[in-house]
């Protein structure tokens, strides 16, 4: 069977790096790409020197492709996937999916009306690290879990001035960083229910003024099966390294927890706790990065259509909307 002809929306480090994984499946084809930066187009290239270079989304799409992977700045999003999706094309996309969920479900929706594969890159998922804690919990391994403790802080801001326009963005560090943690614990979870949502977010230290992007935020999350979720993520945070992350689970037969190796944004350890002991279940080196991109090409590449776990994208941006909300009511 001819392999799945994918064009590539935008081609900057995370671009390129999907674009990589896919074609180290061997399950796809790279037909077309459309990048403005001229350097970024050449390396794209040397990529995937049969590609064509296309001026626009809708110059791809004129290809009759069969896939489009979506990198491009947050507010472009929504309308870039149902462009595609509309044209046929099952779509990957970075993420936010949608600024909000009312974004996100139009996406969902349109997929599902297409009949097309869509995915997000919710990378974390695919570590080592989650792939041995998550059975943990949802085997009851750790008894039943009633806190979790996610953590995302960045020593560093985006470079690109769209980060910190709400109107482009979304929002600020929960959108970019927040939303992979908000999406760990649904996603370990099942989607339940959110509950009741609190939280506070601050920019330079400082409640937020009007139009601003938030650059530390902190939240509870009480789900509907029991756990109560204390999420914490920032921009430029005096943290000592590059990056603090970490997901920990904490249940009344042990705990378990994905934390990065010596402020890492790539090298994570998974352990299980037994009281005051901790057993070693993952660690580095694990090329996770790429994984969901690649899932999703082989996923396409074996004909899958729509699948309906798409909906639970649709939890994700409402859970952020919420935050956001609860952040913003006064008191």
């Amino acid at each position: 069977m001819a392999k799945p002809r994918i064009g590539f929306l935008g081609l900057g480090w995370i671009g390129r790096h999907r674009m990589e994984a896919m074609l180290a499946t061997g399950m796809v084809e790279a037909a077309a790409f459309c990048e403005p930066n001229p350097a970024q187009a050449d390396e794209a290239t040397l990529l995937a020197p049969g590609a064509v270079p296309a001026s626009s989304l809708e110059a791809m799409l004129a290809l009759g492709l069969d896939g489009v992977v979506i990198a491009t700045p947050s507010a472009l999003h929504a309308d870039q996937s149902i462009a595609a999706l509309e044209a046929g094309c099952a779509v990957f996309c970075q993420k936010p999916l949608g600024r909000n969920a009312h974004e996100a479900t139009a996406v969902v929706a349109a997929a599902e009306r297409a009949d097309r594969l869509l995915g997000v890159d919710f990378s974390y998922r695919h570590t080592a690290a989650m792939a041995a804690i998550a059975p943990l919990i949802r085997d009851g391994a750790l008894g039943p879990v009633h806190a979790v403790d996610l953590t995302f802080h960045n020593a560093y801001g985006p470079d690109k001035p769209w980060f910190y326009d709400k109107a482009l963005s979304g929002g600020g560090c929960v959108m970019d960083l927040g939303v992979h943690l908000v999406d760990l614990a649904l996603w370990v979870f099942g989607f339940p229910e959110v509950v009741q949502v609190d939280a506070h977010l601050m920019s330079g230290g400082r409640a937020l003024a009007a139009g601003e992007v938030e650059d530390y935020a902190v939240a509870t999350i009480r789900l509907a099966n029991g756990p109560l979720v204390r999420l914490a993520c920032s921009w430029r945070l005096q943290a000592g390294r590059e990056a603090v992350i970490e997901a920990a689970f904490y249940g009344a037969a042990g705990g378990a927890a994905l934390r990065n190796v010596n402020g890492s944004f790539f090298d994570f350890t998974a352990e299980r706790f037994h009281g005051t002991r901790a057993e070693p279940l993952a660690g580095p080196p694990d090329a996770w990065g790429g994984r969901a991109a690649a899932d999703w090409a082989e996923r396409l590449a074996a004909g899958e259509r729509f699948d309906p776990a798409a909906k639970q994208l649709v939890a994700v941006a409402d859970a952020l909307d919420r935050i956001y909300a609860a952040a913003n009511q006064p008191g």
